[in-house]
């Protein structure tokens, strides 16, 4: 299977304080290596042939043997407008015949099979989602139940995301920034995005994937287990810093 795949690295994350006050988000280092360089060997080790990264905050701090693209409007959009501007690469690579196009946050790390997992669904649109997301979330909250979200999913497909949950029997996983699409499903992406008008740079990520199902459009939901995680804070990146030097960590993606 022919893949390539889009970083989208837009944004400055705020949360991370100073450690983003020169640079974005996606140069901040965890366990050695900054977050950009480990997404970049994961989506290489799943042999993706052409990967693009999206910037905008400090956008002249990443730079390497990848293609780029801007979103200038990086600080008034999200992150479904920043995967708009890769509109131009993404009709370039499937046009050369890949057949998946991966789609992958800045800020979070993953283990190669996760990509290659994802490369197997049928579906025109599919996410990952971590089926061993409560360890990761008692991590890094006091309570993971104040930051989850609800996410069903039913014989591989996503029936539930995004909404305020009641107890962990809400949470059959958590969705992890890591999506995919075949030529049909990016078409229904474009399309979609159109209908949203101009409620698009308000509408994130999740709040798109709730979009999709309300009017029937299937997602495709692949589970993984562990081995990845997601750095919002410096706090995370301290206890993931202290998880790894422990050993053993189930989440450790490297």
């Amino acid at each position: 299977m022919k893949a390539s795949a889009i970083i989208l690295a837009a944004g400055r994350g705020s949360r991370m304080k100073e450690l983003t006050e020169e640079k974005p988000k996606c140069l901040v280092e965890l366990a050695g290596k900054p977050l950009l360089h480990w997404q970049l060997s994961a989506l290489r080790a799943a042999q993706h042939e052409r990967i693009l990264v999206v910037r905008g905050y400090a956008s002249s701090c990443i730079h390497g043997e990848f293609e780029t693209a801007e979103n200038p409007h990086w600080a008034s959009s999200n992150m479904l407008s920043t995967l708009l501007c890769a509109q131009s690469f993404a009709r370039n690579v499937f046009e050369q015949g890949v057949d998946r196009l991966v789609v992958s946050y800045s800020d979070i790390v993953y283990h190669p099979a996760h990509v290659r997992k994802l490369l197997t669904c049928g579906t025109g649109i599919a996410i990952t989602f971590d089926t061993e997301w409560e360890a990761l979330w008692r991590l890094r909250f006091d309570d993971p139940l104040l930051d989850a979200e609800t996410f069903h999913q039913e014989d591989g497909l996503l029936r539930e995301i995004g909404g305020k949950p009641r107890s962990l029997a809400d949470i059959h996983g958590q969705y992890m920034g890591l999506l995919s699409f075949d030529r049909s499903g990016w078409e229904t992406l474009i399309q979609c995005c159109a209908e949203l008008g101009d409620t698009l740079d308000a509408t994130d990520m999740t709040g798109f994937l709730r979009w999709l199902l309300a009017r029937g459009i299937p997602v495709g939901a692949v589970p993984v287990a562990g081995k990845w995680c997601e750095a919002d804070s410096g706090t995370d990146i301290e206890r993931y810093e202290h998880a790894l030097a422990h050993g053993n960590w189930p989440h450790d993606w490297r």
